[in-house]
């Protein structure tokens, strides 16, 4: 097996900090580009614990959070200009719903991870990740968007996620943030499903054959 994790910490900070910048710059009516960047995360972690095991899944998840929360506060004193005003590349409010979500999620997906990994070798990539993206997206999106946490931030209130629309253009009128939640965690469940390409290729190279026992 190999003897370093280090690629997972340095892949996943990454994730974790462009996906925070992402998050911010929609792709159509209900995406952002941060849909498609994040649920990598899931997959680090899952590659990590199958590989490694519980205990170095769990420090990747933490030394990607340490570091994605250093790398947001920096971003959210670097300003950009855009339609005629002033804003932080992250918003502090994005920065702190992204480092809450980020870990509460990626825990939870490692003890479901660990729990299943005696079974289907898809079973445990497959469960973990749904389970816990749903818990990253409603965590992520309603501390980052909803007025309900707008007193964390008040200089950059998020009005423009607030407006009531309908629900993903045609359902019931409520605040935009919710169809981009749903949105993106609909794009979660199909990037898990892929994911699992990705995961049994990596698994496989990682892992000694003598080791191959799922």
């Amino acid at each position: 097996m190999k003897n370093t994790y280090l690629p997972g910490i340095i892949a996943m900070a990454t994730v974790v900090v462009t996906s925070n910048i992402l998050v911010q710059y929609l792709l159509g009516n209900w995406l952002t580009w941060g849909a498609f960047t994040y649920p990598i995360a899931f997959l680090i972690t899952d590659i990590m614990n199958r590989v490694y095991g519980i205990s170095a899944a769990r420090r990747v998840v933490f030394t990607g959070f340490v570091a994605g929360v250093l790398c947001s506060l920096i971003g959210t004193q670097i300003m950009m200009q855009g339609d005629g005003y002033t804003f932080p590349a992250v918003t502090l409010r994005v920065a702190i719903g992204s480092g809450i979500a980020f870990l509460a999620a990626q825990l939870l997906d490692i003890q479901i991870f660990d729990r299943l990994r005696s079974g289907s070798w898809w079973r445990a990539p497959l469960a973990s990740t749904l389970i816990g993206s749903a818990l990253d997206t409603f965590l992520f999106f309603s501390i980052s968007f909803s007025a309900m946490f707008n007193g964390l931030e008040t200089a950059n209130i998020p009005d423009w996620a607030q407006g009531a629309v309908p629900l993903l253009g045609s359902g019931p009128e409520l605040p935009l943030w919710t169809s981009l939640a749903l949105a993106d965690w609909m794009v979660k469940l199909a990037l898990s499903l892929i994911a699992l390409v990705p995961f049994r290729v990596l698994v496989l190279y990682l892992v000694e054959p003598s080791e191959q026992n799922h």
